[in-house]
């Protein structure tokens, strides 16, 4: 009996130490299993990332033409004031003496360059000006030299906001991925809440941090959670412009008023109605910086709402009143994008000028634009007359005429000229024609505008895309259609008459025949009427979106929004390029050729450049002050390139 109970004990135990070895190896391979998985998730959010030290852009000649500086954010650093913008990075001494400027695509990447903040990365070892480049990441300035912090990732490149952390880390914002966080080393998502969002702004710290959005109001991460607070929450409006700190509160500015939040409750909406889209908050006031030029001073000592604590959300948006303010005018009318206090001066940075605010309470303008020749730097159009005038259009901006010698710039800016799309001389009539968003403008050979035509003059559309001499008259592309304007007057065709599509973007003539690049595809006319459609189901045609039009010889080159350039020959047949090339769009009428050479301007893929048949291509990046290459003119052998942070000129010679 003994050796029995012995033997069912021993047995007992093993099977204990079995169930036990087993139950041992099941967790191990559980734990190693979720280690495994941890692991890979943690691997999935992170995000490919270069630093690499960048020195001068080789430039093969570019020239800019002067346009004004467009002011995006402020910083001071090392005893300098430093504006950046699309043009590049301005410093600037105390006294307001330009002290170095550094040009996008020249100096630095051909990008917009954005919000500027002052810290110490984990990888550096002296604070640097970080700036953020949108397109290329990030760029770092320790006073003397230049590195790029370049994500992997395009969607990570588009950075709109940054926030050094006093340990070393850097969050940055961007348009599509929401909060991503560098450690120096490796960059990732911050946190699945703040993710996939794109952000306006960022405030406060990696323990408790404020998410401004374009459209999904604000983002409160703290003690690891996340409070998203918006229009339901007695938020003003779902977009944040710009989120300033104080005393505990977070004030957030949107386009109708600024809302205090306090332990992430709105407690009260202030400069009710205000397009707040700069704020600096101190002590008991808050400045507003509005969009529309102007800051106004608003009273931060006023009592909150008593119901406001006590009343559900719906009634405390009732009870929220507007508190007092005084707007100060500014001496521009243009946007106020920041606000900053520098020991005790208060500064505003406008989108033209830097402004500080002096002890009688006015704004004094210390930095701003000087020796400009153009308007604005957001170029849609260029021409050079017979007569060597220079015609640049802008996208909202009208146009200006440059005189050929030295002289004073004409700028043309109404109702009628301030979206313009194409600019093409009709030496004949000894008119320019102007094709805007608001109709066909004609001005006489002295810039004087004569005669506006809209629908009221029989065109099909009062927009008009696009302008080609064709017979005696104009042809004019239009949303709608193609209309004629002749000898006869106006007449028009359209998707009834064959036109394969009505959205005609660009228009090419050569003695009878017309070509029309549509949304649809291509259209071949001859004498005004259509004779054959070219589509990607009938022809060589890799893409149906025809943004662009060259004749070279007795062919073609056609530009399109992503396929690049291809070739269509005098028999109808289309074949592709050395420039066709999945993903490249050629923007709208950016494309020339004279008999030496070809360009096409690309959307942030830069300047594709061809021989004079358009069978060798090569791709030009270096020099231009944005990869997005919008208008193109050849003159003497001069090439203007149109881009939307400016205008540049280079001999075509150092082209080829």
């Amino acid at each position: 009996m003994k050796l029995k109970r012995r033997t069912v004990a021993v047995f007992a135990i093993a099977a204990a130490f079995l169930f036990l070895a087993v139950s041992a190896a099941v967790i191990w391979r559980v734990e190693t299993a979720l280690q495994v998985s941890r692991h890979d998730l943690a691997q999935s959010e992170l995000i490919g990332v270069e630093v690499r030290a960048m020195g001068p852009v080789a430039n093969p000649g570019f020239e800019s033409v002067a346009a004004p500086a467009v002011f995006k954010s402020a910083a001071t650093f090392r005893g300098l004031i430093y504006l950046s913008g699309p043009g590049g990075l301005y410093a600037y001494s105390a006294d307001g003496t330009l002290d170095h400027l550094y040009r996008s695509g020249m100096d630095l990447p051909a990008a917009q360059l954005g919000e500027m903040a002052v810290g110490m990365l984990i990888d550096s070892r002296q604070p640097e000006l970080l700036i953020a480049a949108r397109g290329v990441g990030i760029l770092a300035f320790d006073g003397h030299q230049f590195r790029q912090i370049q994500p992997s990732l395009e969607e990570a490149r588009a950075v709109t906001a940054l926030l050094p952390l006093p340990s070393g880390r850097l969050l940055i914002g961007t348009e599509k991925l929401g909060v991503l966080i560098y450690d120096g080393k490796t960059l990732r998502k911050f946190h699945a809440t703040t993710d996939s969002v794109y952000v306006t702004s960022l405030a406060g710290s990696e323990a408790e941090l404020w998410v401004g959005t374009l459209n999904q109001g604000l983002l409160w991460w703290h003690g690891g959670q996340t409070d998203h607070i918006d229009e339901e929450q007695g938020l003003p409006d779902r977009r944040v412009e710009q989120i300033s700190l104080s005393d505990g509160r977070a004030y957030v500015g949107t386009p109708v008023g600024v809302a205090e939040v306090r332990d992430g409750k709105v407690v009260r909406v202030l400069a009710k109605g205000t397009y707040a889209h700069s704020l600096l908050a101190e002590g008991d006031s808050l400045l507003v910086g509005k969009m529309e030029g102007g800051v106004a001073r608003v009273s931060l000592s006023a009592p909150e709402s008593g119901m406001a604590a006590r009343r559900p959300i719906a009634a405390r948006v009732e009870a929220i009143r507007a508190h007092s303010a005084s707007t100060h005018s500014l001496p521009t009318d243009a946007a106020v994008e920041q606000l900053l206090a520098v020991g005790d001066s208060h500064y505003a940075l406008a989108t033209d000028a830097l402004l500080r605010l002096e002890p009688d309470g006015a704004w004094r303008r210390v930095l701003g634009n000087g020796g400009a020749q153009l308007t604005d730097r957001d170029i849609s159009a260029i021409l050079v007359d017979a007569d060597g005038r220079l015609w640049v259009g802008y996208f909202d901006r009208g146009l200006d005429i440059v005189p050929a010698t030295p002289g004073p710039v004409q700028h043309v800016e109404n109702e009628h000229v301030f979206c313009v799309n194409r600019i093409v001389e009709d030496t004949r009539q000894e008119t320019v024609a102007v094709a805007t968003a608001n109709g066909l403008v004609l001005f006489d050979r002295d810039g004087r505008q004569k005669e506006v035509l809209g629908r009221d003059a029989g065109l099909i559309a009062e927009h008009v895309t696009d302008v080609a001499l064709y017979g005696d008259g104009l042809a004019l592309a239009t949303p709608a259609g193609i209309t004629f304007l002749d000898h006869s007057g106006a007449h028009s065709v359209y998707a009834f008459q064959g036109l394969v599509n009505n959205h005609v973007y660009a228009l090419g003539s050569s003695g009878e025949q017309l070509i029309a690049g549509t949304l649809g595809g291509l259209s071949l006319l001859a004498s005004g009427s259509v004779q054959r459609n070219l589509t990607t189901a009938t022809s060589g045609l890799k893409h149906n979106w025809i943004t662009a039009l060259s004749a070279v010889g007795n062919e073609w080159l056609v530009g399109t929004y992503g396929a690049g350039v291809l070739r269509l020959s005098a028999d109808g047949t289309v074949s592709p390029t050395e420039a066709t090339r999945v993903g490249i769009v050629v923007n709208p009428t950016a494309m020339v050729a004279d008999g030496r050479i070809v360009l096409a301007g690309t959307d942030g893929q830069g300047l594709l450049v061809g021989d004079a048949t358009g069978t060798r291509w090569r791709t030009v990046t270096a020099g231009l002050p944005s990869l997005n290459v919008t208008a193109l003119a050849i003159h003497n052998g001069v090439a203007y390139v149109g881009t939307e942070s400016g205008l540049v000129r280079i001999s075509e010679d150092k082209l080829q």
